[in-house]
């Protein structure tokens, strides 16, 4: 089993930044991290992507270029800074994490229970 478990969310104006955290625990070597976002009425959808080394990032095409996704040191940790932030990225962010990051992007296979994100306008 691994654990997620975010941090970082919060209420900020439309072009502030904001960084959200993630530590997993449990049986995580080799997994790949990331984030998942759901804003209200909405289905939720892949924000960014990090390999085991944060060798490899994916973002969407929506995020990309504001925000950026890095592991730390350890492994276990993945944050992910956000820049430029606009009304549209209002959301609960969910960490999430899976062996594959593949298989990440579509359905990953474990969840966060995720951070409030809101941007004024």
């Amino acid at each position: 089993q691994v654990q997620l478990v975010e941090s970082g969310g919060g209420l900020v104006q439309a072009g502030d930044s904001l960084r959200l955290s993630c530590a997993a625990s449990g049986r995580t070597f080799g997994y790949a991290m990331g984030w998942f976002r759901q804003a209200p009425g909405k289905e939720r959808e892949f924000v960014a992507a990090s390999g085991w080394s944060g060798g490899i990032t994916v973002y969407a095409d929506s995020v990309r270029g504001r925000f950026t996704i890095s592991r730390g040191n350890a492994k276990n940790l993945v944050a992910l800074q956000m820049n430029s932030l606009k009304s549209e990225d209002t959301a609960v962010y969910y960490c999430v994490a899976d062996p594959s990051l593949a298989a990440l992007k579509n359905n990953p296979d474990y969840w966060g229970q995720g951070t409030q994100v809101t941007v004024s306008s």
